[in-house]
């Protein structure tokens, strides 16, 4: 049987269907615009010192310059602080706005500090930098300035809940209320923090929808948080953030399903071990299991089933994995053709207790490939970013770049420095050549 609710989504348009009936966690606030930033720079110096900037100690020719300057309103949060020492080092940079200060990091040989993530919008700021000179002595500069308040907003949503547990091939999904232009800059917003290495890259599902996924399965029992600095973020021209967004979930233990639609049979592997092979029915002619590597969505006991023939059956230990309808269930009525014949009208039939014991294990996110079909996977038809190979989905980024994560969060790096590339494997991956279910 095949559930005749769910319509696949299409590519460009955000995932309103992915997560209709489905909660939606961590609401980020929204995002706006208005007028270029007043920038300049705070330049103390012996007998010449702007508005507001105060020197101690050395009044040689160590100067602290800091941008936005002195008295600046309107400015752009996205441009960040920065603060240069010439002819000293810096020493302390703290930039204040009423909570914890703003993080930055040091470069050119401690010489110049940058803010490393965008400023809150419509907040005043001060900044006080302190520089050493040559001769060791002590120059200080402050800066005090406003962000510019948003005119226009946006709000972005993540699917993950708050500390839920998810399979090992669950991406990381928002999903953003206006079409994003600068998808560079909101993909360099986002820090992923993983409790094990992980590598992966974010991917643009059309301009509304952007997701992280790991170039391999994540490994079982990872603890994975991520933020999203998007207050002070210019996501489109005209558009800011005003609110950041966060999330931490878990992912549980590895279960993995493979279901040949020509030898009919499903292998399961769970926890990382050939755990069972059952007789199953897949969908027959004309209403063909399409091959490709989806993810679960949801599971219900019961669910109601319509279809040609019948409508709103109930059927048990249901576990879908498709938008259009295609879940794997417990068919007792198909016992008999399980293991040799295709009699469903798109799901995967399993004998009964097989069905119970599958859906007690199963979590939204853990992988289902179907193999052996004569008809190929349908893009978001599902969760379907396994479809993608590594390069398509590094081409699906507006960086290009491979994400680096771990426990002290993440880097973004060049693909060409990793030092190992895809895994191969049921356990590890989506299976080879699984890509010819996407004409990307």
């Amino acid at each position: 049987m095949r559930d005749s609710e769910g319509a696949p989504t299409h590519r460009g348009k955000p995932l309103t269907t992915r997560w209709s009936r489905l909660g939606v966690t961590a609401v980020c606030g929204a995002l706006a615009v208005l007028a270029a930033a007043c920038s300049g720079s705070g330049t103390p110096a012996a007998g010449k010192h702007p508005p507001g900037h105060t020197t101690s100690g050395s009044t040689t020719a160590t100067l602290i310059s800091i941008t936005p300057s002195n008295g600046s309103t309107h400015v752009r949060p996205d441009r960040g602080v920065t603060v240069t020492a010439k002819d000293g080092k810096l020493r302390s940079v703290v930039v204040n706005v009423g909570h914890d200060p703003a993080a930055g990091t040091l470069s050119q040989g401690d010489t110049v500090w940058h803010s490393l993530w965008p400023l809150d919008t419509g907040r005043h700021y001060t900044v006080t930098a302190t520089a050493v000179g040559a001769d060791g002595k002590t120059v200080t500069a402050t800066s005090t300035f406003r962000t510019l308040t948003p005119a226009q907003t946006f709000t972005a949503q993540t699917f993950e809940g708050y500390h839920q547990s998810y399979g090992v091939g669950m991406p990381i999904m928002i999903n953003f209320s206006v079409p994003v232009t600068h998808e560079a800059e909101v993909e360099r917003a986002m820090q992923v923090t993983t409790s094990n290495p992980v590598t992966g890259a974010w991917y643009w599902d059309g301009n509304q929808v952007l997701v992280f996924r790991p170039m391999n399965y994540w490994p079982q029992h990872t603890k994975v948080s991520f933020v999203g600095h998007f207050n002070g973020v210019e996501a489109a021209p005209g558009v800011y953030g005003t609110a950041n967004l966060s999330q931490s979930f878990t992912i549980g233990n590895s279960l993995i399903v493979v279901a040949s639609t020509a030898d009919h049979y499903m292998r399961v592997w769970y926890k990382n071990k050939l755990y069972a092979r059952w007789p199953i029915s897949t969908g027959r002619a004309g209403d063909d299991t399409s091959d490709g590597t989806y993810l679960t969505i949801e599971k219900h006991n019961p669910t109601l089933m319509s279809g040609p023939g019948y409508h709103n059956v109930p059927v048990n230990f249901a576990v879908r994995f498709t938008w259009s309808g295609d879940y794997i269930h417990s068919a007792p009525w198909s016992v008999a053709q399980q293991g040799t014949v295709n009699v469903s009208h798109g799901c995967v039939n399993v004998a009964p207790n097989n069905a119970t014991t599958y859906y007690d294990m199963a979590v939204p996110g853990d992988p289902v490939t179907i193999i052996g079909s004569p008809v190929a996977g349908k893009w978001d038809d599902g969760w379907t970013e396994w479809f993608l190979t590594w390069k398509q989905l590094l081409r699906g980024s507006a960086t290009h770049l491979a994400v680096q994560a771990g426990p002290s969060g993440s880097t973004f790096v060049n693909p060409s420095t990793l030092t190992s590339g895809p895994a191969s494997g049921t356990l590890s991956n989506s299976r080879p050549r699984n890509f010819l279910a996407f004409a990307h």
